[in-house]
């Protein structure tokens, strides 16, 4: 499960928005929305990759809706930066595109096993 598509995806997003991070610090002087946007974004992966060792079903759901909503902070956050125009609109869709694709993923994961586990 460590190396299904959501795993993988979320670890590129997480260096997309590490580099994002760096980019709006040393070019945009950006320094307040830049760090939160690193913190819930960087953070998506590493609750995927909890979900991926959980010890039950209920663990692997908890870490994983976590995951979703640390993608709806994140996509708040990205919001924020292309709305104050610390981002163009094609970087900004860019990145965007990314995080939804994931978000969507993650739900679609937690679906399943809540699924499993009513029937």
């Amino acid at each position: 499960m460590k190396e299904g598509i959501t795993y993988q995806k979320s670890k590129i997003f997480a260096v997309r928005i590490i580099r994002l991070y760096q980019y709006l610090k040393e070019n945009k002087k950006e320094y307040v929305l830049s760090k939160q946007l690193l913190r819930c974004g960087t953070s998506i992966g590493a609750n995927i990759s909890e979900a991926n060792c959980a010890i039950s079903e209920k663990d692997f759901l908890s870490k994983m809706y976590i995951a979703f909503k640390e993608c709806a902070e994140t996509e708040y956050w990205l919001e924020l930066l292309y709305d104050s125009d610390f981002l163009t609109e094609i970087e900004f869709q860019s990145i965007i595109s990314d995080c939804r694709e994931i978000k969507k993923f993650a739900f679609v994961n937690y679906k399943n096993v809540k699924g499993k586990m009513i029937r």
